[in-house]
């Protein structure tokens, strides 16, 4: 199924120090999305609390579509869940907590869950802001499966709604398909010819995808294939750190959409240490 843009999205708030930072930042997506926000708050509605957030959306100078607010008591969770179904969202958004280490992020376990089990696509948001921070450079997965052309073509909707300047899209290869057991100058040479051919192989698999995205959305972007060598979803989590991407882009499920079997070998390396901002793409929930 084809990537529809984000015309839903949806962001549970506390009343917690970081909520002025939180409720600028979503308002902002939905702004550049052109896309509906709801906020909904999983607890009791006072005057007072009403009065705070209905400052803060005041105060904002970004306007969405359009914006409604959602007072509900019971467990967020599935409170969240319901919500996301109900209203067909399309893009959860989730903030992600600082640990003391100032460096490193964290989900907690209400966030965990709810990343899991979402019935769309996912926002990790490491570190929302009252001012914009512009995103720059985004990185997403080039994974051999039926769900990475969605990943890829969500990767340039909102590189291209956000101003991003550039796209890598990352092949991870495992070491296992290159190995050859080298003990002298002739399986040195084998196992280099090996790995070379594989990485031309990965190359043009994942430019075939982007060929297959309208040029419409492909302007103004650069983008550029990079091959990795390594275990597959810390790979790339390791990588889009180290060249300090702004927004990392995964595939949400595989094996047919059994999303708990790809947490544990893929997501589970991300979320343990999230690198940057994560956007989780799940296939076939828009519409």
């Amino acid at each position: 199924m084809a990537f529809h843009p984000f015309k839903t999205l949806l962001f549970g708030f506390a009343f917690s120090p970081s909520l002025k930072a939180n409720v600028f930042e979503v308002i902002r997506l939905a702004s550049c999305f052109k896309a509906s926000l709801l906020f909904v708050h999983v607890g009791e509605e006072t005057a007072e609390k009403k009065r705070v957030f209905q400052l803060l959306l005041e105060e904002c100078p970004e306007k969405p579509k359009s914006i409604s607010i959602h007072w509900i008591q019971g467990a967020p969770v599935q409170v969240l869940h319901q919500m996301c179904l109900d209203f067909k969202v399309d893009l959860l958004l989730i903030g992600a907590l600082k640990r003391e280490n100032v460096f490193r992020f964290y989900l907690g376990s209400i966030a965990r869950k709810l990343t899991r089990g979402s019935p769309c696509s996912v926002l990790l948001m490491l570190n929302p802001s009252v001012d914009r921070h512009p995103c720059k450079h985004i990185v997403v997965n080039g994974f051999d499966s039926p769900q990475t052309q969605d990943t890829v073509e969500a990767s340039f909707f909102v590189g291209g709604a956000l101003g991003s300047q550039k796209i890598t899209l990352v092949e991870e290869i495992s070491e296992n398909r290159v190995a050859v057991d080298v003990n002298d100058d002739k399986s040195l040479r084998r196992s280099i010819l090996k790995k070379e051919k594989i990485n031309r192989q990965e190359q043009i698999r994942v430019e075939d995808l982007v060929k297959k995205i309208q040029l419409s959305q492909k302007v103004g972007l650069q983008w550029e294939t990079q091959s990795i060598f390594g275990r597959r979803g810390y790979s790339i989590g390791h990588y889009a750190r180290v060249v300090r991407a702004d927004l990392l882009v995964m595939n949400a499920q595989e094996n047919l959409g059994f999303l708990a079997r790809f947490f544990p070998k893929d997501i589970e390396h991300i979320l343990a240490e999230l690198p940057t901002d994560v956007l989780i793409i799940q296939s076939g929930s828009h519409g």
